[in-house]
């Protein structure tokens, strides 16, 4: 029965290498409990029970820990870093004439506005949101 278990082991450790989603380590941590009490001379029945019983454990109560450590923050590197920023206007926004420009970041970037309304040149906006090259803004209060 230990040579069961290792192959579980080994089955388990490649199919969660190869998925990456902290599933199946639990199972080859349950089975590398379950060879332990194969080498120990546990009954069949009980290294068994002990593999479901501690991978259900190990399921419920680590998951959710290993999980959250391995969440990393978003970074933002491309042009959404610019979401959310305060930008200048220098060129006058105006929807209906399709015209309008900010500058944000040290870069210029064609912009409408949000809301449609006229926003005059040296207005402060903020960047809502990125639509192909050109940016939304909505007026600064």
């Amino acid at each position: 029965m230990a040579i069961i278990w290792l192959c579980a082991i080994v089955i388990f450790v490649v199919i969660e290498a190869l998925t990456v989603q902290l599933l199946c380590i639990w199972f080859a941590a349950g089975s590398l409990v379950a060879l332990i009490l194969a080498l120990l001379k546990a009954p069949e029945w009980a290294q068994i029970a002990v593999f479901f019983v501690s991978t259900v454990i190990l399921l419920i109560f680590t998951r959710p820990i290993v999980k959250s450590l391995m969440k990393k923050p978003e970074t933002r590197t491309n042009a959404d870093r610019i979401l959310d920023e305060t930008a200048i206007v220098i060129a006058e926004i105006n929807n209906g004439n399709a015209t309008g420009q900010v500058k944000v970041q040290g870069q210029v970037w064609t912009a409408r506005s949000i809301d449609g309304s006229i926003i005059p040149i040296d207005a402060k906006v903020t960047v809502r949101s990125i639509e192909g090259v050109k940016v939304i803004v909505e007026k600064c209060d």
